[in-house]
Parts: structure tokens; C-alpha cells; sequence
């Protein structure tokens, strides 16, 4: 190429000069498709490790992006710009950058984290970010809930991550606890049989860990009776409300007084003083 270019009328720093931008152009074009393939073999791998698929385009993203970032300063290098003054620029911009989107680069570091270490995951009910749902989707940027009245909510992972996250079904079973009160005339002992028998006759109760019930307090005209059990996430709510119904029905057939708030209000007439003449 050399020789070619030594026969056309160009001086010496010409021909140095095209031969720099020729010499770019290739670099660039190679650098390109070896960018794409290594992005391509890293996102296999993280594939074959069953990475999450958000977390694997994230990262293959962030290699292709390297790297092409280190080949645009080859080719500058190459067609003869001085690369101290553009990484000095790239370095300066990108700091204005990060000071100005440090919200959503904490979102985003923190979407990676969550997506990484999985403390939620779709279909999760949890209670996170001042905000109590079923986990919808979790981006880089956010996380989707779902609330029990069906309302989306798209809570910041910065927000998430932040906070405690509560998550009610990660272990596979629920605790529900009910109050109920008891007239203190009423049998105690016989009411706690009651509720066992109730446990027992219910398969959606788990018996590990064991149900059971306790006094709780003596209220205010009522003996508080507290009972516990586990069951599995998909059976909490309608065993919760379903036992609670058969435990009112028991009691009223078995003739235990459910406790009402009760007042007693006592009325003390005032004596009239005599009238003088």
C-alpha cells in the first residue's frame, strides 16, 4: 500500500496520514464484530449459570459497552488524535453524568443487587418500600407490585433496597393469629377444647409447627382467648376467615357467650334543694 501510494503526488506525511485512517477504519470494523462476539460468549455463560435473564442483558450490555469504549480510544490512537485530552474528556463527562443521574444509578445498582441475590421474586407477596403486594416483574430500575385492591405500583429499587424487605411466602407457610373473647362466667377450659377440636378437623392446619391457643388478657367484660396456627400461603386467608366462623358457630352451640363490649352506666338522681319563701 505503501508502494501504491509513494506514486501518487502526495508528500510523505500524507501518505503516512491515510495509510493511520486506513489502518483505523479496519481496527474499527474488527473491533466491532470481536466486541459483539466476546458480549455474545459472556452472555452464553451466564446463561448456562441460569443467571437471571434481566441481569444477563444487563451485563452483556455493560461489557459491550467497555469495550467498545476502549476500542474508540484505539482507533483515535490509531488515526493519530492524542488520546490524553479524550479520556481526560470521556473521565469529565462522565462524572457529569453520575452526579446528575445518581437517583437512577442507585436505582440501577441496586435493581443488579436484587436481581443477583433474589431476596423477592415474581409472584412474592411482600411488604417493602412503604408499599404491601405481589411482586409483578423487577426491572433495573424499579420494582412492579401488585396491591391487594389491584393497583400497580412501581416502587424505585433504591426505595427496596433501602428498606426491610418482608416477604410473607418465601418459606411456604403463614401464621395467622385470631382474638376471641369469652364471657368470664364462661367455661375457659372448655372453649380452649373447643378451639383444639376445630384445629384438629381442619387439614388445611399444619401441625408443625403445633396450633394452639392461650389466654391472652382479661379485658374489659371479656376473657381474651389467642389462637395460632400455620398453614400454607395458599390456604392463609381462607383458613384464617374460615375458622374464625366455625369457632363463633362452636361457641354458640356449646353455649359459650362470645364477649360484647358492655357499659354499665349507673344514673344518681340529684336532690332538689328546698325552695325558700
Amino acid at each position: 500500500m505503501h508502494q501504491l501510494l509513494a506514486r501518487l503526488p502526495l508528500s510523505e506525511g500524507s501518505i503516512n496520514t491515510i495509510i493511520n485512517l486506513v489502518l483505523a477504519l479496519l481496527l474499527l470494523l474488527i473491533g466491532l464484530w470481536l466486541a459483539a462476539r466476546v458480549a455474545n460468549v459472556a452472555r452464553r455463560a451466564m446463561q448456562r449459570a441460569s443467571l437471571d435473564e434481566t441481569l444477563i442483558g444487563f451485563l452483556r450490555n455493560v461489557i459491550y459497552g467497555v469495550l467498545i469504549a476502549v476500542l474508540i480510544v484505539m482507533v483515535l490512537q490509531q488515526a493519530g488524535v492524542p488520546s490524553a485530552p479524550l479520556v481526560a474528556a470521556l473521565g469529565a463527562g462522565g462524572l457529569a453524568i453520575g452526579l446528575a443521574l445518581q437517583g437512577s444509578l442507585s436505582n440501577l445498582a441496586w435493581g443488579v443487587l436484587l436481581i443477583l441475590f433474589r431476596p423477592l421474586r415474581v409472584g412474592d407477596y411482600i411488604r417493602a418500600g412503604g408499599v404491601e403486594g405481589t411482586v409483578a416483574g423487577v426491572s433495573l430500575m424499579y420494582t412492579l407490585l401488585v396491591m391487594p385492591d389491584n393497583r400497580e405500583a412501581a416502587v424505585p429499587n433504591a426505595k427496596i433496597g433501602s428498606d426491610a424487605i418482608i416477604n410473607f411466602n418465601r418459606r411456604g407457610t403463614r401464621r395467622f393469629e385470631l382474638k376471641v373473647g369469652i364471657g368470664y362466667k364462661d367455661d375457659m377450659g372448655k372453649a380452649m377444647d373447643l378451639v383444639r377440636e376445630l384445629f384438629a378437623a381442619d387439614a388445611r392446619i399444619l401441625r408443625d409447627p403445633e396450633p394452639g391457643v392461650w389466654l391472652d388478657s382479661l379485658g374489659d367484660g371479656a376473657v381474651v382467648l389467642v389462637m395460632r396456627a400455620h398453614t400454607r400461603v395458599a390456604d392463609s386467608w381462607p383458613a384464617q376467615t374460615d375458622f374464625l366462623r366455625a369457632v363463633k358457630e362452636r361457641f354458640e352451640a356449646s353455649g359459650i357467650n362470645m364477649a360484647v363490649p358492655q357499659r354499665e352506666v349507673t344514673v344518681v338522681r340529684g336532690i332538689l334543694p328546698e325552695q325558700t319563701t
